[in-house]
């Protein structure tokens, strides 16, 4: 199998493992799990075909797998841990005009965003959280 098939396969794997399990266990119990996935062998795709392909899948799903910002989120950390990137999850929370709260969920890497759609702003969130934890407070 080539090293594109492999990686398209780990996507597959990480899109339909990971968001069912947002409903089941701890979102820090999760990102810890992932967190420490040990780099795959096989040399890594671009980054940006790595978040296409977990975009166009997750759209394509029904729930509890369709595209969200915490799906493609935590699928996208799974898989730049295999590939031995570097990366931090984050999530933050702001209110819309009317006072609800609204959250959101992105990746960033040495403080500035990675793979980010660009019509999302998350300097407008406050972080709550963020993992690995020792990068907590990196926006």
């Amino acid at each position: 199998m080539n090293q594109v098939l492999r990686w398209k396969a780990r996507t597959v794997f990480a899109a339909l493992l990971l968001p069912p399990l947002l409903s089941a266990v701890s979102f820090a119990h999760l990102a810890h799990w992932v967190g420490r996935r040990r780099p795959a062998l096989a040399p890594a795709p671009p980054e940006a075909d790595l978040a296409e392909w977990t975009a166009v899948l997750l759209r394509r799903l029904p729930p509890p797998w369709r595209y969200t910002c915490l799906r493609r989120g935590i699928v996208l950390y799974y898989l730049l841990k295999k590939a031995g990137a570097q990366a931090q999850l984050h999530i933050g929370v702001r209110r819309d005009n009317t006072g609800s709260f609204i959250a959101h969920a992105w990746l960033t890497r040495g403080g500035e965003l990675l793979l980010e759609p660009p019509a999302n702003r998350p300097a407008q969130y406050r972080v709550i959280a963020s993992f690995p934890e020792a990068d907590a407070g990196v926006q």
